[in-house]
């Protein structure tokens, strides 16, 4: 059922279901604090794997 995955379609069908739930205005608030959330996480990441490097 699932084999191949999502579709372009899929995405935009989702795209259009988060817009709606969300609104446009909130948008880029969100994605700019996904994006901080990503960065400091990569960051601890890293830090963690530098830690434990002999």
């Amino acid at each position: 059922m699932l084999r191949n995955g999502l579709a372009p379609w899929h995405l935009l069908i989702l795209a259009v279901i988060v817009i709606a739930v969300f609104g446009s205005k909130k948008l880029p608030d969100t994605a700019r604090a996904l994006g901080k959330s990503m960065r400091i996480l990569k960051s601890e990441a890293k830090a963690m794997k530098d830690e434990n490097a002999p």
